[in-house]
């Protein structure tokens, strides 16, 4: 059977039950998550991220979907080409537009590949499409942090892998079970910075998504915005809209932890459950000044969630080597990318090969970190 594809520019083409018909479930690929930055506009030509959906469909029926972008910038990718960018630019070149399937400012591997059977042909036409796009004028097509990354292990596309730290429950009863797996030194770290937020009056207070108000998620807002003020120069790439359309349509999804001093509140981490993962996605803090805070409330925090509800894994957000010490595990993301000029297709396909090498050293190195008694 042969298959047919079109390009859509909005979600809103596709109806919610076709589209996470899809999807396995997993949140950020959701309907709702990917319709939600496109109403709040966090998406769209202005900002850098045009959707442009692949649909793909075969006797008149949608078989495969993958969330696509026009991207005419890098930010917000967390798959990191600026090299290639600066290099286009020395030569004259334009780097942007490119296409890119993934999810908008969120580092977490899931379905990309929105079918509910991926075979060898689907994959062909996936590719020999999306080479297609030359014609177009983009300079590429990414594919970032794609689950379905081994189905495109006989393509042309050149595949690229980074590092993560996950907490992987083994089991744990509770937060004491865990402390009991580190090792002397690294345990006492641990319990120093719980102690040291306890001993500054703060408390914390966990919030479901349906228990999220307008001032909780005023505050929660707030806080973000400071956070990515304080380090980025900007108020971050959501705005409150696509918050609220989040609690609104996703609210078995969603845990919020706040810290109080007092009835104040001073910081706050928002929280996503899908599957057996629980993802820490978005940390602020309204007042800076608290030693350990964002410790206790991005990790161990969550830490104790997952035991609590007997989570497997806790994917607490991209790099940070210093969670090794506290217990995230090094994993491997996947993506795939293909440059069209031939000149910087294989420099491409070059520089990645070098970063495998370097990064599969890194690998070793960091589960020798590991705070663990076995280690």
């Amino acid at each position: 059977m042969t298959y047919q594809h079109d390009f859509i520019d909005s979600i809103s083409n596709i109806s919610e039950h076709t589209w996470n018909s899809l999807t396995n479930d997993h949140v950020f690929s959701s309907y709702a998550w990917l319709s939600a930055l496109e109403i709040s506009e966090c998406v769209n030509k202005q900002t850098g991220w045009q959707p442009q959906h692949l649909v793909i469909k075969q006797n008149g029926h949608i078989v495969a979907i993958l969330p696509g972008y026009i991207k005419n910038h890098s930010y917000g990718e967390y798959i990191f080409d600026w090299a290639f960018a600066e290099a286009y630019e020395r030569y004259g070149l334009d780097y942007y537009p490119k296409w890119l399937c993934g999810v908008p400012f969120t580092p977490v591997q899931g379905p990309r590949i929105l079918s509910q059977h991926i075979t060898p042909e689907l994959i062909a036409y996936i590719e020999a499409t999306l080479l297609e796009l030359e014609e177009n004028g983009f300079s590429g097509i990414h594919l970032n942090f794609l689950s379905e990354h081994t189905h495109f292990a006989n393509t042309t596309l050149t595949p690229r892998r980074n590092v993560q730290f996950h907490w992987q429950n083994k089991g744990y009863q509770s937060f004491s079970d865990f402390l009991s797996a580190l090792n002397a030194r690294k345990r006492k770290m641990v319990s120093k910075e719980r102690l040291k937020v306890q001993q500054q009056n703060l408390t914390i207070h966990w919030f479901s998504g349906c228990d999220i108000n307008d001032t909780l998620l005023d505050a929660f807002y707030l806080s973000y915005r400071l956070t990515y003020l304080k380090r980025s120069g900007h108020n971050g790439y959501l705005n409150r809209e696509f918050f609220a359309l989040i609690i609104k349509s996703l609210p078995h999804t969603v845990r919020l932890c706040c810290a109080l001093k007092g009835d104040d509140i001073v910081a706050t981490s928002l929280y996503f459950i899908s599957g057996d993962t629980l993802y820490g996605r978005y940390w602020g803090a309204i007042e800076s000044q608290y030693d350990s805070l964002h410790f206790e409330l991005c990790y161990y925090q969550g830490i104790e969630l997952a035991i609590k509800e007997g989570i497997v894994t806790f994917d607490a957000g991209a790099q940070g080597e210093h969670k090794l010490a506290r217990g995230f595990e090094p994993v491997w993301r996947h993506s795939y990318h293909t440059l069209f000029r031939p000149e910087f297709k294989i420099a491409l396909q070059d520089y990645c090969e070098r970063e495998t090498q370097a990064l599969q050293q890194y690998f070793i190195e960091c589960e020798a970190k590991l705070p663990f008694k076995h280690q």
